[in-house]
């Protein structure tokens, strides 16, 4: 018999992952990761793991991996605002955290497999999109070891979130109804607003100047650190008629760039590489594919050309259509159709 070591969140998909598997004939061995401080949910969630593994008859783990966590994801989180870069947690709590924890722990166990409810699948030996368009999570798997792939399962892949739900609760009657059930949250470690968060290590709420393209003073805002790319609210101008967007935020005089839409507007990306491959650059070392400059964003059509830039690999897409709101600290991830073929962090 197969063994699958399951990372469990103590939502209804990994639960229901746990029973998807025990049905394919997997013997499945549960492991849920305490990665923040918040007990309550922890509470909450190893209850729920608790209730699943009793009735399906399965051994868990709680393993506490805080100092790792906040090392290598909170620590982060923080420092990248107070940089004025917008951070992806997610992307880097995949490889240097969960899935990094989760293969240490199956090689020493023995165990062949490593599954996860992302909503994502594995094609041709890469990561690729889920089947659930508006779940996909693949953006966030880009920087997954490739030696991983092979031993990886993602039993939602296939599936259709709206769909599955009400299956999962009726299969897992024991779960509870589907108004009780919490789902896990995308950020574990933010409640409402990542202001909150910030709050607790710095004083966020420090007026700054808003400056145009041109570095006249235009109006205020209340601290850098409140603002993100592209962003068109939270700050004052005078007298302004139309749509301002931030374009730029500069941590070290605490002020903000902003401009109209089109100035937003790039169709050239550049990304430290974290993921992609040499391999892919053959011919006259460029990469025909698609690329996604946030999470939400559409697939746009790019030649990639990889480089060498201060000792450091970057990537450089040049895009067909121009993009809106690049955020420096996102992930760039390229594409070939719904195959992911790596990425990189934006500059």
């Amino acid at each position: 018999m197969k063994k699958v070591l399951l990372l469990m969140s103590g939502g209804v998909d990994s639960s229901y992952c746990a029973y998807l598997l025990q049905k394919q004939g997997y013997l499945v061995y549960g492991v849920y990761l305490k990665l923040h401080d918040k007990e309550e949910k922890h509470a909450y969630f190893v209850r729920n793991i608790e209730k699943c593994a009793k009735h399906l008859n399965i051994e868990y783990s709680i393993i506490d991996e805080r100092e790792l966590f906040k090392e290598k994801v909170y620590d982060y989180f923080v420092e990248s605002y107070k940089k004025g870069l917008t951070p992806n947690p997610c992307a880097m709590c995949n490889p240097f955290v969960k899935f990094g924890i989760a293969f240490d722990l199956a090689d020493k166990m023995g165990f062949d497999y490593v599954a996860t409810g992302h909503y994502a699948q594995i094609k041709d030996g890469k990561v690729a999109q889920g089947a659930d368009i508006h779940k996909d999570q693949s953006y966030f798997l880009f920087g997954l070891k490739q030696e991983w792939i092979s031993r990886i399962i993602f039993p939602l892949g296939d599936k259709i979130k709206e769909e599955i739900k009400p299956i999962a609760l009726k299969e897992l009657s024991w779960l509870g109804t589907l108004e009780t059930y919490k789902d896990s949250q995308e950020i574990c470690f933010v409640e409402n607003s990542y202001i909150d968060v910030l709050n607790k290590h710095y004083k966020t709420e420090s007026k700054g100047n808003v400056l145009d393209a041109q570095g006249n003073v235009i109006g205020t805002h209340k601290g850098y650190m409140q603002y993100t790319i592209g962003k068109r609210k939270g700050f004052e101008i005078k007298g302004a008629l139309t749509p301002h967007y931030v374009l730029k935020i500069n941590p070290q005089d605490n002020t903000i760039v902003v401009g109209n839409k089109e100035a937003l507007a790039t169709k050239e990306v550049r990304a430290t590489n974290f993921s992609l491959p040499k391999e892919y650059f053959k011919d006259n070392n460029t990469l025909e594919c698609e690329v996604k400059i946030r999470y939400k964003s559409h697939k746009a059509k790019a030649r990639i050309e990889l480089i060498k830039e201060a000792q450091k690999e970057v990537i450089v897409a040049h895009l067909q259509e121009p993009v809106y709101g690049v955020a420096s600290g996102q992930a760039l991830v390229l594409y070939d159709g719904s195959k992911v073929l790596g990425g990189g962090f934006i500059l």
